[in-house]
């Protein structure tokens, strides 16, 4: 007999996770496996492998991929070229000249994806307006297409000037392309980006364009062994806006998914702020590579119009979120002056950490990790994986003998500078945007985010944090909440006094038809279509805009996106002001709605109290001996269960570690919920 059930694998540097859905009966099942950065595809096959289901009962598999933001990190993409408009073929090279660290003499700009050699410049023209300046040169469009041709690139990046307000000339540029070139794959500007700043269009367009060919071939190798399997379901993939996009729209425009790594815990920890009735939350996502911080305020993300990755924008949505290179396979080292570094170098998935015995030899978090105690060799990481704690202090010895110390002291040191490392993180979204950490709990998952968490509460005055369940695998649960979207927008820079039905409806008719289009043919009923409009608004003069979701049934909607915006200003840069106020860009968040999980209620314990499995040494301070922290099994855990610290909790998937004066109660839905004490703090 056949089930029905929905699943979502998230591929990391280390390990791929995988959440399955089975909606008969609301039960989730989380898991790991090692990631196979060699053969991608791999990976997520393994994680198949270890589902209940059959690839034939999967009605929806949702995906997350760092294959686009890998390619990127090792300068490993795809031959690309950009043309522009004559006169302008130096947009991408020249960028905007600033200088980031202004009193840095050692500062170089971000070394771009291509080189002058591959820019080229084709006669045309139009304005800001729309109107043409100046037709496309046709003929030598052809000759572009030919020496694109004969150099051999893969991909060529299209990006002309004013295109957002009429993309004809790019349109015909591509056909050129394809009569003269057709091996080459395209990217138009306009088609990722319908918003001024020529720069930003270019630098996404070359973006998309660097990444396309790898990403096309992995989506269509991977669906093609799915398809084997025999998967006949829905296979939508995780964008850096916060929902998904269909496997055929990736293809098409693969730059939404660069960011789209840690989109899927922060989406999760969005519907679960919902679900526990904590609207404010500060997350941390530990994975065993790098750590993402973000936040979630009112119930939702914080979004960004547009972002960047290594000083390059890309100027699509994306969710705020500040990564670091903390993880569970960040490497301890010397720098020249001997001092104790962690990361961002990583031991990945191959070989991992020196405990995983699988060749690692250098010293790394997870190793420091086993070292004080705070993860055992009797718990196997995803029940299969049994660390070594002989191979982890044969890998902190070397250093710890070069710095006098006791491999156990090293060890400590290890896991205090990834704590401040990740606390800066934390600072980075809160105390330097004007927030303040103890107004928010800290959601704390990933593989290794339950270590540290509550070290990173207490030194931060958080007074709460709470760990979900299946904590190693919560960012792919999160993908399984993630709805289809899609972003439009059009440039529309006026007063904002002339805003008014006729001008809204003049911007948003086209866009909203456009939407309906696309949802209607990804086979979304017009029931679970949802449109949000919104807009770009700043003072006249200004660089920065903030948007403002337009309301509906409004008779005055320029007043009413004046007092929203100076809400918003004010909460944003901490001021107003008296200056006219100009919008710049009209949004149109085209959302179709799928069938949500939610997490079963954990059984209540009928009497008695948790018992712990027993106890481990932890080396909580270099000034004094190791402490006895009890040691309990998170799956044998019930709801309004209470434990004291200090202690550590295993499961499947991850470790969570509380100290002394830390109360720690689990929550109806299994989450666990812990009062950072004063004290006894690592």
């Amino acid at each position: 007999m056949s089930r029905s059930s929905r699943v979502a694998i998230d591929v990391g540097g280390t390990f791929t996770d995988v959440v399955e859905l089975l909606p008969d009966t609301g039960e989730l099942r989380f898991d790991k496996v090692p990631t196979t950065p060699a053969e991608p595809t791999a990976g997520v096959l393994d994680a198949f492998g270890v589902t209940e289901s059959e690839l034939s009962d999967v009605t929806m598999f949702t995906h997350g991929t760092t294959l686009g933001l890998n390619a990127l990190l090792t300068r490993t993409g795809a031959r690309t070229a950009v043309i522009g408009t004559l006169g302008f073929r130096d947009v991408y090279l020249l960028g905007r000249t600033d200088r980031r660290t202004m009193y840095d003499i050692t500062y170089r700009p971000p070394t771009p994806l291509l080189e002058r050699y591959d820019t080229f410049e084709v006669p045309e023209r139009s304005l800001f307006d729309g109107s043409v300046h100046r037709p496309l040169d046709v003929a030598a469009a052809r000759e572009v297409a030919a020496t694109v041709a004969e150099r051999g690139y893969d991909s060529v990046a299209v990006a002309f000037l004013h295109a957002y307000a009429n993309p004809e000339h790019e349109l015909q540029m591509r056909e050129v392309l394809a009569e003269v070139a057709p091996q080459v794959v395209v990217t138009l500007s306009h088609e990722l980006s319908r918003e001024y700043r020529e720069y930003e269009r270019t630098s996404t367009a070359v973006l998309d364009a660097y990444v396309k060919p790898i990403v096309r071939r992995y989506l269509q190798t991977l669906e093609g062994e799915l398809e084997s399997g025999g998967f006949t379901g829905r296979f939508l993939m995780t964008r850096s806006g916060g929902g998904a996009m269909t496997a055929s729209s990736a293809r098409e425009q693969p730059v939404s998914l660069i960011l789209s790594g840690p989109a899927g815990g922060v989406i999760g920890a969005a519907a679960f702020a919902e679900l526990i009735g904590e609207p404010n939350l500060i997350t941390i996502d530990m994975g065993g590579t790098s750590l993402d911080a973000s936040l979630i305020v009112d119930g939702a993300p914080v979004l960004h119009q547009g972002a960047e990755f290594e000083g390059m924008p890309i100027n699509t949505p994306s969710l705020y979120i500040h990564t670091i290179g903390a993880g569970g396979g960040s490497i301890g080292w010397l720098d020249g002056a001997g001092a104790l570094q962690v990361g961002p170098q990583s031991a990945g998935a191959s070989p991992g950490p020196a405990s995983y015995g699988r060749g690692g030899t250098q010293p790394t978090f997870t190793d420091a990790a086993l070292a004080v105690g705070y993860l055992g060799a009797g718990t196997p990481l995803g029940g299969r994986l049994t660390l070594d704690e002989g191979l982890a202090t044969a890998a902190l010895s070397p250093i710890a003998a070069e710095l006098g110390l006791a491999p156990t002291a090293l060890a400590r040191g290890i896991v205090r500078i990834s704590t401040t490392k990740i606390m800066g993180a934390v600072r980075a979204i809160t105390v330097e945007v004007g927030r303040d950490p103890k107004d928010f709990a800290l959601l704390s998952f990933g593989g290794g985010g339950g270590l540290v968490a509550v070290d990173v509460a207490h030194e931060l005055g958080i007074p709460t944090v709470i760990v979900p369940p299946g904590q190693g695998a919560f960012s792919a649960f999160g993908m399984l909440m993630a709805e289809v979207q899609h972003d439009f927008s059009r440039t529309a820079v006026a007063p904002l006094a002339d805003l008014d039905t006729a001008r809204l409806e003049s911007a948003f008719g086209p866009m909203t038809e456009e939407a309906r289009r696309v949802l209607d043919a990804e086979g979304f009923a017009v029931e679970r279509q949802v449109l949000t409009r919104s807009i770009d608004v700043r003072y006249s003069g200004q660089e920065h805009s903030v948007t403002v979701t337009i309301p509906d049934g409004v008779a005055d909607v320029a007043a009413a996106v004046e007092k929203d915006f100076a809400a918003l200003h004010e909460r944003q840069y901490g001021h107003v002001m008296d200056d006219p106020i100009e919008t710049t860009t009209m949004r149109l968040r085209a959302t179709g709605g799928v069938d949500r999980p939610t997490l079963p209620l954990l059984p209540v314990r009928e009497e008695g109290a948790p018992q712990p499995d027993g106890h481990r040494a932890v080396w909580v301070s270099d000034a004094r001996p190791a402490v006895p922290y009890a040691l309990y099994t998170r799956e044998q855990l019930l709801a309004g269960d209470e434990i004291a610290g200090p202690a550590v909790i295993s499961e499947h998937t991850a470790t969570t570690v509380i100290h002394a004066a830390d109360a720690l109660r689990v929550g109806p839905h299994g989450e666990l919920v812990i009062t950072v004490g004063t004290e006894g703090k690592a």
